[in-house]
């Protein structure tokens, strides 16, 4: 199969390209290296070291044997070029991945909340355009966020694959209906992600494309089978406060003796999933499109739930790290329960990796072989939501640990 991989040059998007490439598949990505501009910008590096996207792509050559193509180009602003690459290499699927894809970086200022949404929405809609513009015939896969539903879900009814069925009292008595699984969305980041449902509604409608929307949890982890085989093909491993995941920077502070810096009481439950298993829920779904005419096909790309605060006495049972208590920057409830559905996935054949004490070691190897590149300025989260709030401390001697 012909693929493209938009946004393949990132966290999730490399060891996507490098798993359906060593699955036999054609892949190019395109990419406006959008990402390595931001470590700029920030001031902060992965943890790992990333070289160069050539020199990435030559070392998957040596050690696989199969070419990746790729192609620098800005999706929100290169609309021609995007059409002309769609009708010269005529993709069967299109992996969307090229959206700025964290919610504090989203929330920094009003800079970064206008490039968030200029850039996620309408890369999203150039692709559905050209799509339609250039005749392409090729099933979209979208990385979407368990955020889109928001965490106020009430009691304990799982939240469903995207749709929700509804009673509309009439005259005539209930009208049952199927619609969009109510949005909820947290941040400017999670919103772009709501927009974007909609988007693909209207075109698998109008236009009869075939999209699936991959509503993920917090990924963790690091190293897939493909990215392992050389350095130089190493994953990224964000630790910052706006693009570090938790479980992620939990593991890496813990490697460098820094306490586990956890906001608010850490009540707060969410979905995870394992680097692993999402390029193998990529995989799934470019292989079970939906139909033409059917409505996008929403799948939730998750495989358990913890709340933050065990995940960090986890971290903390192992590794002795003591946990600190710091200001939530975001305005959230302080607890909230979490029951997902992901039957269509398991169906499929996912066969979720779970936290191990094994697997957590992978991460913590990663991070110990690396912490010396680590830069402790970085780890505390400075994004908040709304004017006001209370920021973290400055100082790590500063840090408020306490037992958990």
């Amino acid at each position: 199969m012909r693929v493209l991989v938009l946004g393949g040059d990132g966290f999730c998007g490399w060891p996507t390209s490098l798993y359906l490439s060593d699955r036999g598949h054609d892949v190019t990505i395109l990419d406006n290296l959008s990402r390595r501009k931001i470590d700029v910008d920030l001031e902060v590096e992965s943890l790992t070291p990333i070289v160069s996207v050539s020199d990435r792509i030559k070392a998957w050559r040596e050690v696989s044997g199969r070419e990746i193509g790729f192609v620098n180009v800005d999706l929100a602003n290169e609309y021609d070029r995007l059409a002309a690459l769609l009708r010269e290499l005529r993709p069967d699927a299109i992996v969307h991945f090229a959206e700025q894809r964290a919610a504090p970086y989203s929330m920094r200022s009003a800079k970064t909340k206008r490039y968030t949404v200029d850039n996620n929405v309408r890369a999203t809609h150039n692709l559905l355009t050209a799509i339609v513009d250039t005749g392409v015939e090729a099933a979209v896969v979208h990385l979407g966020t368990m955020g889109v539903y928001g965490y106020g879900w009430s009691g304990s009814a799982p939240i469903p694959e995207g749709y929700l069925t509804v009673k509309v009292p009439t005259p005539d008595g209930d009208l049952e209906r199927e619609i969009l699984h109510p949005a909820n969305p947290g941040s400017v980041y999670h919103m772009t992600k709501t927009l974007d449902q909609l988007l693909f509604a209207f075109y698998a409608k109008n236009d009869g494309l075939r999209i699936t929307d991959l509503h993920q949890g917090i990924v963790w982890g690091t190293q897939t089978p493909q990215t392992a085989r050389d350095e130089r093909l190493i994953n990224r491993f964000d630790y910052d406060g706006d693009y570090g995941t938790v479980l992620n920077r939990f593991l890496m502070q813990s490697a460098i003796g820094h306490p586990l810096t956890v906001h608010g009481t850490g009540g707060q439950t969410r979905a995870f999933i394992h680097i692993k298993d999402t390029v193998r829920c990529i995989e799934i779904a470019i292989e079970n499109p939906p139909q033409t005419g059917d409505k996008p096909l929403v799948l939730n790309q998750m495989t358990e739930t913890h709340r933050v605060l065990d995940l960090a006495k986890l971290v903390s049972d192992i590794t002795g790290a003591e946990i600190a208590y710091l200001p939530n920057p975001r305005r959230e409830a302080e607890e909230n329960d979490l029951a997902v559905r992901n039957d269509q996935f398991l169906a499929l054949g996912l066969e979720p990796t779970t936290l191990s004490e094994g697997l957590l070691g992978e991460v913590t190897d990663i991070a110990g072989r690396y912490a010396h590149r680590a830069d402790v300025r970085k780890i505390v989260a400075r994004s908040v939501w709304r004017a006001g709030m209370e920021t973290a401390p400055d100082l790590l001697t500063e840090l408020p640990a306490r037992e958990g």
